[in-house]
């Protein structure tokens, strides 16, 4: 079969079997047995936010990060133990995910208003909506029931997960191998509008890339220093216009040559075919990209979800029952 023909059989049966997900699960699924579940995940996500904007995005990353790896069954929330090497110490995660804390305080308020009711998957998903939403985003209705897994795979962190450093093609790669097509693949990156990340994973992008604006890529020197140490953790925003409100700056950064990350100019101007043009839709058209954010995040979360008699309901996020 020739590499292109497999890629599609690949893809047709990646998006099958994630329909097939989609339809195992249901926004009503806790209507029922936690009727008060999505508003104790609001409040816990309202509170969080107020305190610190830039938590929404960590969220909404973290949901990204689980949901590559073993499909949304919250494998990313378990910690390391004698018997359990989790995946917060894999490469794309170590020193980086955050917000781990604020599903844990989540979690105690729904287990005290339905205990070993719901999963931790299915936390973590309502709360990257609402943190999406409480900073001016789209909202959505989160497809529920996935239950918790009680393994996790560092080694699969360290393959599945995108590095700063991707080209498009590795980008269009990774998400297809998810059942992700190039339009969910820039849509999905659209997250990058809120957020910020460290100078590790920007420093090659701002002193090496020729694709990137002069002005720019000074400003950014200026708290990155050119060689590893001390400024490694220091922050620049990933949307340089408005990085606590969720829109389509993102992509009017990237139209100008304002991308952050290497993985991120990667979508316009590196000879992408059809992802520079979704980009180049998506920095004219807000609404578009409101509108296909949701569509690419509900068929993120519904990759590998456990259902049924699968998995368990986790009493703690942090490790199985």
């Amino acid at each position: 079969m020739a590499p292109a023909t497999l890629l599609l059989a690949r893809l047709a049966v990646a998006c099958a079997l994630a329909l097939g997900a989609m339809a195992q699960l249901s926004p009503t699924f806790y209507d029922a047995s936690c009727p008060s579940l999505q508003a104790i995940v609001r409040a816990g996500m309202a509170a969080a936010v107020q305190q610190e904007p830039r938590m929404g995005a960590s969220i909404l990353r973290l949901f990204f990060h689980d949901c590559f790896v073993q499909g949304c069954d919250a494998s990313v929330l378990l910690d390391d133990s004698p018997t359990l090497t989790g995946e917060k110490n894999a490469g794309p995660n170590a020193n980086s995910l955050r917000g781990f804390e604020v599903i844990d305080s989540i979690k105690s308020q729904v287990e005290a208003a339905c205990p070993g009711t719901v999963s931790c998957a299915d936390i973590l998903a309502l709360a990257a909506r609402d943190g999406v939403n409480l900073l001016s985003g789209p909202t959505w209705a989160v497809q529920l029931g996935r239950r918790d897994t009680r393994t996790a795979s560092q080694s699969a962190a360290n393959s599945n997960l995108p590095s700063p450093s991707s080209s498009a093609a590795a980008l269009v790669s990774a998400f297809a191998s998810k059942g992700l097509d190039s339009r969910d693949l820039v849509a999905l990156s659209g997250a990058h509008t809120i957020g910020a990340a460290r100078c590790a994973t920007f420093r090659s992008r701002v002193y090496n890339d020729t694709n990137i604006s002069a002005g720019f890529a000074a400003k950014r020197r200026q708290i990155c220093q050119a060689q590893a140490g001390a400024s490694d953790g220091n922050l620049a925003p990933l949307d340089a216009m408005s990085s606590v409100r969720f829109d389509n700056g993102y992509f009017r950064n990237l139209v100008a040559q304002f991308g952050l990350l290497h993985s991120d100019q990667e979508l316009f101007g590196a000879g992408g075919g059809a992802v520079d043009s979704i980009t180049a839709q998506y920095a004219r058209n807000g609404a578009a990209f409101s509108r296909d954010f949701v569509t690419a995040v509900l068929k993120m979360g519904s990759i590998g979800p456990l259902t049924g008699s699968s998995g368990e309901i986790r009493a703690n996020c942090r490790k199985p029952n």
